[in-house]
């Protein structure tokens, strides 16, 4: 029996692809000896035999409609002949690799008893339940268990409809000793032709930097200790063919769902294995079970396809299924943090607003320094309540003013921060993380508040709460700037670092429930907690804190890979960059953050009446086409050359696209040439022209490639295999190709 799809829909088949279409009740008392699993131009097929937990025998392109016969064959075939081993089981390769099973790589399970129970063999305690849920995930659940170590599993295992797939554990100490874990991961098998590794590196205001290697012997490991996903996070972890690109080669990648200390590997063992891994990153004793005590590991996704695109593809439609997915039109913010910084005033700040309503945003946020005796990054973390000195008639008044102005209000908080310069710091020393009698280093002028404390937990929360009960704040931008070195749970100075972790997940959990249809934004230092852990709260990250146009074109493009456009802060700022000095023309900063989840980080109560106009008609620009920016399928072009970049989205019924193309830097050819235009439906006819909101093309008149004019009307395949020859651009600028299909 097997576990099929067929047209996007679950089956489960009485034989895979001879009935297809034959339904049997999922409590079938018969225990597979396959599953298979097919959604979206994806195939998984797992072994179950033996009473052991299932092999992974195919994981990547569509196998088509295969009989019983064909499932079986493919499981012989997967065999391999060791010369020099005595072992004949070591090819078979579980979502939780065993030691037992003569597995010589990093074991799914590391832990143990004292030093006894360090090497699990667990079997399986009954058949494999398999279902399908009411939006077409399939499931599968194996219970197993080693009566030896006293260990019980829980192994679930998700094929969403559109292709993504995602593995997790439940682990359970069944002994009467305590079983301390140092690590449960989960891996995936790649094929031999994945030669080529790819994954993300990077520091503050430089985020999600790619990086390629071969998949040489050995193992490729990348681990994150900040308590926090990381500003130098794996992101994701490909593997694939040599070469591979955004629409060409097969590519295999992972992503762990988690936003604390972590780790990802790429492993190649010397028998040809090769698989993809991850799970957290556990400090020594972090995980002690008792008796009857059970830990669930992060969800670790997974996803196969022709193309980085397609991988990024499978992301972004599980990410739009998930419940909270944002079901309106993310409003336009403008955030005051580069305005004002710490120089807040009822005066100045409602100016700001007037300046922003005036060119179209639709959210102000109030960034740091609203509460306690905050006037700079020294002190009052921790005392969240609106500052008396600042802000003497509470912040009533601001919000008043902005609704009035027809905007939402939001508010910047760090609620896992504390100051030692803080009436919390003072009240209760013991709630900040220590280890070794010593408290950690001070960081930015901050420590980190240990929410594994219930009093502090519950500090915070409580403040929080008074603040939304007090004020109709619709959005909280959620910082976490400092990494959590030394974070020993006080007195005893355990690792709490994951508890940590959980209790942050919980607290945004609480205040959503407090105050339903708050939106919560995902900021640490930048970009530092980018997950799909995070993300299963929040609706929006910072992808950085530097918005110099020309990084944020790298820092957006890979950030896009796993979140869609609409869930990432792009904001245009002001002409000289804060973070690197840079000063850019509008045209590139306007061009470059219409992309994602606009934004203003820029004080346009300084601004020339010609910048606001233009401001306003790249926000007008970005209003027009936002649907299509938010919901459209995010395409990448391999161009040539390296300076030249070439993206955009196309709608879902491909009847429209919009397409950038960028000169990072001076191209070997003159001008970006001719582009290719990925991802439009062959078949069909379209219309390509220039918009340009506010650019320099439409005030200088400088569109000397004839089609740009009056448009050119062409097939998609023509776009795609032939291009578009394009305006010349000078280093550092943008140009738009807008395309609707012509009926």
């Amino acid at each position: 029996m097997c576990l099929g799809a067929s047209a996007g829909r679950a089956v489960l088949a009485a034989r895979c692809g001879s009935v297809p279409n034959v339904e049997v009740p999922y409590d079938d008392p018969v225990t597979p000896d396959v599953l298979y699993l097919r959604a979206s131009g994806t195939s998984l097929v797992l072994e179950l035999a033996d009473d052991l937990l299932p092999v992974v025998r195919h994981w990547g392109s569509d196998l088509g409609d295969l009989t019983d016969e064909d499932l079986a064959a493919l499981g012989t075939a997967a065999r391999v002949a060791f010369f020099d081993s005595p072992f004949d089981v070591a090819d078979q390769v579980t979502v939780l690799p065993e030691h037992a099973r003569a597995w010589i790589g990093r074991p799914g399970v590391e832990g143990s008893r004292e030093g006894r129970d360090w090497s699990p063999a667990f079997r399986t305690s009954g058949p494999a339940t398999t279902s399908t849920e009411p939006d077409g995930t399939q499931r599968v659940v194996v219970r197993g268990a080693d009566a030896t170590a006293y260990l019980e599993v829980v192994l679930e295992l998700e094929l969403h409809p559109g292709g993504l797939l995602r593995v997790r554990s439940t682990l359970t100490n069944t002994g009467h000793d305590t079983y301390t874990l140092g690590a449960v991961r989960h891996v995936l098998p790649v094929p031999e032709v994945a030669g080529e590794l790819l994954d993300f590196t990077g520091r503050h205001t430089y985020e999600r930097v790619p990086q390629r290697q071969p998949f040489s012997a050995g193992v490729h490991s990348r681990e994150v200790r900040t308590g926090r996903t990381g500003l130098d996070a794996v992101h994701l972890l490909c593997a694939g063919e040599p070469g591979f690109g955004f629409r060409h080669g097969q590519v295999w990648a992972v992503h762990l769902g988690w936003s604390g200390n972590q780790q990802a590997y790429a492993e190649r063992l010397h028998n040809g294995a090769r698989v993809l891994g991850a799970g957290e990153a556990l400090e020594h004793g972090e995980l002690r079970l008792a008796h009857g005590e059970s830990c669930t590991t992060p969800w670790l996704y997974a996803a196969h396809g022709t193309g980085l695109d397609e991988v990024t593809a499978r992301f972004h439609a599980f990410s739009r299924s998930r419940p909270h997915a944002p079901s309106r039109p993310r409003p336009v913010t403008l955030n005051t943090w580069e305005a004002v910084y710490f120089d807040q005033s009822l005066e100045r700040l409602t100016a700001l607003a007037d300046a922003g309503a005036a060119v179209g945003t639709e959210r102000f946020v109030l960034d740091d320094g609203w509460f306690g005796g905050r006037c700079d990054d020294t002190t009052s973390l921790g005392d969240w309540t609106v500052s008396p000195d600042v802000w003497p008639d509470g912040l009533q008044p601001l919000i008043d003013h902005v609704h009035g102005l027809g905007m939402e209000f939001g508010l910047w908080v760090e609620p896992e921060m504390v100051s030692i310069d803080s009436d919390l710091a003072r009240a209760h020393p013991e709630w900040i993380f220590a280890a070794g009698g010593r408290r950690g280093l001070e960081s930015r002028q901050q420590h980190v508040l240990d929410l594994g404390h219930p009093g502090a937990y519950a500090h915070v929360r409580d403040q929080l709460v008074r603040l939304l009960q007090t004020y109709d704040i619709a959005y909280l931008k959620w910082d976490h700037n400092r990494y959590l070195n030394d974070a020993g749970h006080t007195p005893g100075g355990e690792a709490g670092v994951r508890a940590h972790t959980l209790a942050a997940y919980r607290l945004m959990d609480e205040l959503i429930a407090a105050r339903p249809g708050l939106e919560i934004e995902s900021c640490a230092g930048g970009g530092g907690r980018v997950d799909l852990g995070v993300m299963e709260r929040c609706v929006r990250v910072w992808a950085s804190d530097c918005i110099d146009p020309l990084e944020r074109q790298q820092i957006q493009r890979w950030t896009f890979a796993l979140l869609p456009p609409g869930w990432v802060g792009t904001h245009v700022g002001s002409p000289r960059a804060h973070t690197t000095g840079r000063r850019h023309d509008l045209s590139f900063r306007g061009e470059t953050a219409i992309w994602g989840h606009l934004g203003i980080e820029w004080d346009l109560t300084r601004a020339t009446p010609e910048e606001l106009a233009e401001l306003g008609e790249w926000v007008a620009f970005h209003k027009a086409h936002r649907d299509l920016l938010h919901e459209g399928v995010v395409v990448n072009a391999d161009h040539p050359d390296e300076a030249v970049w070439v993206h955009g989205v196309v709608a879902v019924d491909g009847a429209e696209a919009l397409y950038s193309v960028t000169s990072l830097g001076r191209p070997v050819t003159t001008g970006p040439g001719r582009v290719r235009l990925p991802g439009l439906d062959p078949t069909r006819r379209y219309r390509a022209s220039v918009p340009t909101p506010g650019t320099e093309l439409r005030r200088e008149g400088r569109g000397v490639v004839p089609w740009t004019r009056e448009g050119v009307v062409t097939t998609g395949r023509v776009l795609a295999e032939v291009g578009l020859p394009m305006i010349p651009l000078l280093p550092e600028h943008s140009h738009l190709i807008h395309l609707e299909e012509v009926r």
